[in-house]
């Protein structure tokens, strides 16, 4: 059973790694799309990369309910902190290394968004191996809030409030610029 968990969740940082990396791309490529819009990065504020990370992650997550191995009561809740750790190791990084540093670095900007998918497929990984927690009473509720982030990210990408995070340091623009 570990060995599958390992595995299912390999193939889902895996999936997560490429699709990430392709999304940053879809809104150049097809703007007339209107979903691209929504799930994909609009401009390069760090808000937008944050999208990058959660659409896969939510995808892989509902291929991977269909899994027998994943078939856990705590399924929801283990990803639902996953997906949260990853969304917040990314601004913190980020900031980090650019008030740290004084200066951006694309490169690290990439390495960023890999390290902070594997952190959160790594405490999914290490959490879907231990025994089922009944700590998590509220699957359904941890479910329903995973789904909710989608409708947060759909609304922010219009409406961003004019705060850094929503800010695109190359146009310093804020949500759909075009």
């Amino acid at each position: 059973m570990t060995k599958t968990i390992r595995r299912v969740q390999l193939a889902a940082f895996l999936f997560t790694a490429v699709f990430g990396t392709l999304l940053h791309f879809t809104y150049d490529t097809f703007p007339d799309f209107p979903l691209t819009a929504v799930v994909s990065s609009v401009n390069e504020s760090v808000w937008e990369h944050m999208k990058l990370l959660y659409f896969p992650m939510l995808a892989a997550a509902l291929a991977q309910r269909l899994f027998p191995s994943m078939q856990r009561q705590d399924f929801w809740c283990i990803k639902l902190l996953g997906i949260l750790t990853g969304l917040f190791l990314i601004p913190a990084l980020y900031y980090t290394y650019t008030g740290a540093l004084g200066i951006h670095l694309t490169w690290l900007d990439i390495s960023i968004f890999y390290v902070t998918a594997a952190a959160a497929y790594l405490l999914e990984t290490h959490l879907l191996m231990q025994e089922p927690r009944r700590v998590c009473r509220f699957s359904r509720v941890a479910m329903l809030l995973t789904i909710v982030l989608a409708f947060v990210f759909l609304l922010l990408t219009y409406f961003p409030p004019h705060l850094p995070i929503f800010r695109d340091p190359v146009t310093l623009t804020y949500g759909i610029s075009k």
